[in-house]
């Protein structure tokens, strides 16, 4: 499994997952620190997790970290998925997605992932 900042979403636990595995293959490895390729992921995985557990209290147990250039479509599917915008909202009906996704980014903290930003739920 890979983590890249290219994901839209990332899953806490698929991060400490991944962090487990590179540290393994780094500590299997031995001496030889130029066979282990891993080694920048590992230090960029580590310091996400860093910064984020720091933030959230779900960490270990979850947490979603949802891209800065998804942010707005991912609020849309929240709010449709949660039910607070109704699946037969009539046509005509506009809902200016770019301010409610503002609005609930207030409850959120931008992390910074090997160059992009990502939000994360602060607790």
């Amino acid at each position: 499994m890979s983590i890249s900042n290219y994901d839209d979403v990332l899953d806490s636990r698929d991060i400490i997952e991944r962090i487990e595995e590179l540290e393994f293959l780094d500590a299997t490895d031995g001496d030889d620190t130029e066979s282990f390729s891993g080694r920048d992921e590992l230090k960029s995985l580590r310091t996400l997790a860093a910064e984020c557990s720091s933030l959230s209290a779900d960490w270990e147990y979850g947490e979603v970290l949802i891209r800065y250039s998804y942010w707005e479509n991912y609020v849309r599917e929240m709010l449709e998925d949660c039910g607070d915008i109704p699946n037969d909202l009539p046509w005509y009906i506009a809902v200016d997605w770019e301010t409610t996704a503002d609005n609930i980014s207030q409850d959120y903290a931008l992390v910074e992932f090997d160059g992009v930003e990502y939000y994360i739920r602060k607790c």
